[in-house]
């Protein structure tokens, strides 16, 4: 009985568990293993740090659907992958047998890298649910006592977007609240411009970000690395085009979100031949490792080189576009082996993102995502804000309801009026 085995449950695992499943036939298994019962739309975090949505609005517990779908869930977690012995060593000191893994861990949030830095230090995080709960708690007392305000990504980081975000979303929400004139708001990222998304900029993302933080008086410092974070303070070393240091910029605030960088989890850590030295897994274009031939991998986890070199590091983001793409690869690149061919799809490699600014907000479509591109294209406007409601509705429906056809790229350009440019 041939035993495939999904090695995480987030935007990536769960619809790769949906979809690996329909291609199954009788006597084959798929199990998920995950360190949680619940599923959390990640997108939906900078909501819940300006408590627009509350936890219970953007999580679902997982067992029960599992269930319905006829796969096996497991929620212990995974402690190490033994390639070797095609084996998951799990937390609970069991193990789980495969002759297929595909690793869809997410990534570890290297909050270490920066002292002080991430939720147990003195900045907030809108990288997971919890993060974003505490967040929206600190900025209920901040409401009290308005003060300075800082938000970005340090060195190395590859998810521009949630920052570029919660920036808006909070400061849409402080004017409404008809505070806004008792903050001041600095951006700061490893960006070598505001708009460059880890992705060299797609359209007109340079100028159009540059032109709403100007409209709402938000300062930016670009080419920045965050060096280090106390209570009311973050420190970040401003460097010049070569990646020579420049200024040293002392920022206090009284509310702060910083997005770490990312690398592989601990279960994947240090094993040759399956990460790159962070950690992310290597693949090829059908999404399988190159040295262990029956472990492939999707989502933020995987290794892709950054766009380009920049003088402060950045790394390359994986959008839900993008990795609904791998997902479909891989489920019928396994279904081919397993039948005896030869793995022949390849996941489409393109960004597309609706990017919330509260009342408005900036879309994006990129294909493929590391240029020169055959669609290079970006807007703004509240459809994008009103676009990402009814997207995040549609995918926790599909996540709900165990809905395993392919519906990100479909939906994504239906929204942003693009349906017309799918083929390119």
């Amino acid at each position: 009985m041939t035993h495939i085995v999904v090695l995480g449950a987030g935007i990536g695992g769960i619809p790769m568990a949906y979809e690996m499943k329909e291609n199954l036939k009788n006597g084959e298994k798929i199990t998920v293993i995950s360190n949680t019962d619940t599923f959390h739309f990640v997108p939906s975090n900078p909501w819940v740090a300006v408590n627009w949505r509350s936890r219970k609005d953007i999580c679902i517990e997982m067992p029960k659907v599992f269930k319905k779908k006829g796969i096996d869930f497991i929620s212990s977690g995974a402690k190490k992958v033994h390639p070797d012995k095609n084996q998951v060593e799990l937390n609970d000191g069991t193990s789980v047998d495969y002759d297929f893994l595909i690793i869809a861990t997410g990534p570890e949030l290297a909050f270490d890298e920066v002292p002080g830095l991430g939720p147990d230090g003195h900045t907030h995080s809108v990288c997971h649910v919890d993060h974003a709960v505490a967040a929206g708690q600190a900025y209920e007392k901040f409401l009290e006592n308005p003060g300075p305000i800082v938000i970005g990504a340090a060195a190395g980081a590859s998810c521009f977007g949630p920052a570029l975000e919660m920036a808006l979303i909070i400061e849409t929400d402080m004017r409404k609240r008809k505070i806004r004139d008792k903050v001041k708001m600095t951006y700061v990222s490893p960006e070598p411009y505001v708009g460059h998304l880890g992705l060299g900029g797609v359209g007109d993302t340079k100028g159009m970000v540059e032109s709403i933080m100007r409209e709402r008086h938000i300062n930016w410092i670009c080419n920045a690395k965050v060096t280090k974070a106390e209570d009311g303070m973050i420190y970040a070393t401003e460097h010049d085009s070569n990646g020579a240091p420049i200024k040293e910029h002392e920022l206090p605030n009284a509310w702060s979100m910083i997005l770490p960088a990312f690398r592989g989890i601990d279960a994947v850590k240090g094993i040759a031949g399956l990460g790159n030295p962070r950690d992310f897994i290597i693949v090829d274009k059908n999404q399988r490792n190159p040295t262990f031939k029956n472990i492939f991998s999707v989502g933020v986890c995987i290794a892709i080189p950054p766009v380009e070199v920049t003088p402060v590091p950045t790394g390359c983001p994986k959008t839900g576009f993008m990795i609904e793409s791998m997902v479909t690869a891989t489920a019928h690149n396994i279904r081919d082996i397993i039948d005896g061919k030869e793995p022949s799809h390849v996941g489409t490699w393109s960004a597309a993102c609706l990017a919330d600014f509260g009342d408005g907000g900036a879309a994006f479509v990129a294909v493929p995502q590391i240029p020169p591109r055959n669609i290079n294209w970006s807007s703004e406007g509240k459809w994008v804000h009103l676009a990402k409601i009814a997207f995040e509705k549609y995918f926790l429906r599909k996540i709900r309801k165990g809905i395993s056809e392919p519906g990100y790229e479909k939906h994504m350009l239906k929204l942003a009026g693009l349906s017309r440019l799918k083929k390119g």
